[in-house]
């Protein structure tokens, strides 16, 4: 079970990803250089992912995975898929609204389709980095269920990394406890004690597109 830093249980504002980014960065000091890869899980995370690992001069890539929505709402993660096609549920949610076996089947197959297209038009911009013997640290936007995170962290377990970690500028402690059991150490600057979803805790959260991804991976490449 990973060790969790958490530097603040402020509700201020980040004013955008990239600010939370910058703020990030300074969090993780300690794993500046190249010794150290940060990759960033679209679409969201990857701004902020790519903005610590300019300031840190770290490697940089992306990690794939999905949620698993909810039934007619599409913010609630019930659960979540990485790219080797590992499916993550969440007991409680499932159970708690009854989804069907029928819905996650397909909603599973939607979410592994999506991964498979990003990852055809990311991966002619950036090849994939090797992980293995390195530190890595995952980097998301927020934790709301901490679902595309956990399964991010598995998928990149598989690889051997020297050293795990999941970085984050907010999260909720829900989220933090799932996560931390999947890698070496959790650093978020803000648990809030009130939180209801990521977008509360920025300025400006505005929907990044496969076109600004696409933008960063070329800046990067």
């Amino acid at each position: 079970m990973g060790q969790i830093r958490i530097l603040s249980d402020s509700v201020e504002l980040f004013r955008d990803r990239k600010e939370a980014g910058r703020i990030l960065a300074g969090a993780l000091e300690d794993f500046k250089g190249q010794g150290t890869v940060i990759l960033g899980i679209p679409r969201g995370g990857v701004v902020v992912a790519e903005e610590a690992s300019e300031l840190l001069n770290t490697e940089f890539d992306i990690i794939f995975s999905r949620k698993i929505s909810a039934p007619d709402n599409p913010e609630l993660a019930i659960g979540a898929i990485n790219e080797g096609g590992k499916v993550f549920l969440d007991a409680y949610f499932v159970s708690r609204i009854a989804v069907s076996e029928d819905y996650i089947k397909a909603e599973v197959k939607r979410q592994a389709e999506e991964i498979a297209r990003r990852s055809i038009l990311f991966r002619r911009i950036i090849p994939k980095v090797s992980l293995e013997a390195k530190t890595v640290i995952i980097v998301d936007d927020g934790l709301a269920t901490g679902s595309t995170m956990q399964a991010s962290l598995y998928a990149v377990r598989q690889e051997k990394p020297a050293r795990l970690i999941a970085a984050c500028p907010v999260a909720s402690s829900d989220a933090v406890e799932k996560v931390r059991n999947y890698c070496d150490e959790v650093i978020c600057l803000k648990v809030p004690e009130f939180f209801s979803a990521v977008g509360q805790f920025y300025k400006n959260f505005n929907q990044t597109t496969d076109e600004d991804v696409v933008a960063i991976l070329k800046g990067r490449r």
